[in-house]
């Protein structure tokens, strides 16, 4: 049976050696999380995922959810349980402002926490991830009254939250939504339609469901400059504050899935549904993008956290079966084989996973304390730098570790051997789980494509050029460090081929934009390749620095994290290359068969 250890240390390491949080203690909600505070919160975040959410993944895989003849769904066995373990730990407001019943402390220390817990239950945990997404889009675009309406119940996790996007004519596509709205005397809207693919559409582990619905008002324009979006709650609210009537939404089918079978992915209809425009009229994409930027981080956490529980059970098994010699000499005697982590693939495939974990983790960490700079921060300037740089590496995050979560579970699968094909390993669930995050939130071509056509010529490559100029100035100030030259030298060759491939585009895809189309994907791939070798170089900083204070109660672990840097600079870095070459490759060939002919 599987298993899973929330990586406290690592964690820990990234927050405050690498990052320095302390440093941001004048930051809102900053100078409440000193070391020993997140040390204490970290540890308290593993347990739950350990003891509460995971002895659940498995057993809520194989039973999934049922969808009863009400048209109400039953979660797993043990979930409701799982959730509310959850739950009572005040976990989903813990970097919500104070005011709704949150613990107003930072957005990082709320990543740190939702790796453990979707590494732990990566089903369980999207009823209250689409919760939080929610509530960041009622915080910012709803009113004073939607606000203290809804945001107290979703902020204690006794009601939850979706969103509403998808219809079965149109994916990524908005402008060919249908959903109606019907303005009522009343100010509330009837809402009709038929939404797919809905994560928590329906479940009973809360009283309550806030769905937000992408909508359009009769007479709006076509396209999408003609969306709306509507707060359309499972039981309208009484005047007491409490859920009353049913309200005419309801669960027409569950998908049938690959995976995450204990999340209830929902057909919901809306059938003439009381519904309460938030934001403005005809601007609902700006009002759900809020939604979907956080909801885009929190997938590419999935993709981490699913790539670090695969290895943790590869490692395990490696260390466990034995099989064959190895290839320098029998390591144990006393037993007919060596373990097969003795074998050099076996190493290659384990360090691979690893060095991406790591390094993921960091990213993760250092774009989530960008997002708290540029929403707590008082300097204009700084806001402004620190959102251009989350608006650009968003889709990096979310597009690269997610295609990198489903390779690595593949690849862990692979050192089970046909062991891992057996559903009692639990390999299988990791490789079925890993597969959505790289679909949802927009499928990872899209994040390519909004990378190179929207986001790298955003206000003249302003946040392009301020994070090459970052890397660059690291690069500069530690290349005459004998320590650290090893891991300038190969960070700064990964920022030439980034800024050579960015300088290609800049040539070759505006007078012909299928070179772009044709490169985006490569090109994600290498920026995030660049970003992940700096976090690597950061972190190899941190560890020598740490080795210098001599900390022999770290010693192993600050070696071990200097190794593993090597790793991903000799076997991983150089891709870069390789993506280089493909961009510059053009479109030509890609695009010169006649449709017909595939």
């Amino acid at each position: 049976m599987p298993v899973y250890k929330a990586p406290v240390n690592d964690t820990l390491f990234v927050l405050n050696d690498v990052l320095g949080l302390e440093r941001y203690n004048n930051l809102p909600g900053f100078a409440d999380a000193t070391p020993d505070m997140i040390e204490a919160i970290l540890g308290e975040a593993g347990k739950v995922a350990e003891e509460a959410l995971f002895p659940v993944n498995y057993s809520g895989d194989q039973e999934g959810c049922h969808r009863n003849d009400d048209a109400s769904v039953s979660t797993p066995k043990g979930f409701r349980e799982a959730y509310k373990a959850y739950r009572e730990g005040g976990w989903i407001g813990l970097a919500v402002p104070e005011e709704f019943g949150g613990q107003g402390l930072p957005y990082t220390l709320h990543c740190a926490v939702g790796e453990y817990t979707s590494a732990a239950n990566m089903s369980l945990m999207m009823y209250p991830g689409l919760t939080q997404g929610a509530i960041a889009a009622i915080l910012v675009h709803g009113t004073q009254e939607q606000k203290d309406t809804y945001l107290p119940k979703m902020v204690d996790g006794s009601w939850s939250g979706t969103m509403n996007l998808t219809e079965p004519h149109c994916g990524t596509d908005l402008g060919m939504l249908r959903t109606k709205a019907v303005p009522q005397a009343d100010g509330s809207y009837k809402i009709s339609g038929q939404k797919i693919f809905i994560s928590a559409g329906e479940h009973d582990l809360t009283d309550n469901i806030v769905h937000l619905v992408l909508a359009r008002i009769e007479g709006a324009p076509e396209g999408t400059k003609g969306i709306s979006l509507f707060i359309v709650p499972k039981f309208l609210v009484g005047g007491d504050g409490a859920p009353g009537a049913r309200n005419a939404v309801s669960c027409g089918a569950i998908e049938h899935k690959m995976g995450i079978h204990g999340n209830a992915t929902c057909v919901m209809n809306y059938d003439e549904a009381t519904g309460f425009l938030i934001g403005a009229e005809n601007r609902g994409l700006n009002a759900m993008f809020v939604m979907m930027n956080e909801a885009r981080l929190m997938v590419g956490l999935q993709g981490i956290a699913i790539s670090e529980i695969a290895y943790q059970n590869a490692a395990a098994y490696a260390r466990d079966r034995i099989q064959g010699r190895s290839l320098s000499g029998v390591k144990a005697p006393d037993k007919k084989a060596d373990p097969i982590i003795v074998h050099p693939d076996i190493r290659r495939t384990l360090m691979t996973i690893r060095a991406f974990n790591e390094a993921g983790r960091a990213f993760l960490l250092w774009t989530a304390l960008k997002s708290d700079i540029a929403h707590r921060a008082t300097g204009e300037m700084e806001r402004q730098t620190a959102d251009d740089i989350l608006g650009l590496v968003t889709p990096i995050l979310k597009g690269v570790m997610t295609d990198k979560g489903f390779d690595h579970a593949v690849m862990a699968q692979q050192v089970f051997g046909g062991h891992g094909y057996i559903e009692e390993h639990g390999m299988s669930q990791y490789v079925r789980d890993a597969r959505i995050a790289m679909i949802y939130e927009g499928a990872n071509g899209i994040q390519a494509l909004d990378l190179v056509g929207r986001k790298l010529a955003l206000n003249g490559g302003r946040a392009a050029m301020a994070l090459f100029k970052e890397i660059g100035d690291f690069c500069e100030e530690n290349r005459g460090d004998e320590k650290l030259s090893f891991f300038t030298k190969h960070l700064k060759k990964g920022l030439n081929d980034v800024q050579a491939a960015t300088m290609w585009f800049m040539q070759n895809a505006m007078a012909r934009p299928d070179n772009a189309g044709a490169g985006s994907t490569d090109y994600m791939h290498l920026f995030g390749l660049v970003v992940l070798g700096y976090m690597w170089a950061k972190m190899a900083k941190a560890a020598e620095d740490g080795l210098a204070s001599g900390d022999a109660s770290r010693e192993d672990f600050l070696k071990s994290k200097l190794v593993t840097a090597r790793f991903f600079m000799e076997r991983i870095m150089p891709e870069t290359a390789l993506r280089k070459a493909r961009i510059e490759a053009g479109a030509d060939t890609m695009m010169e068969l006649a449709a017909e002919a595939f």
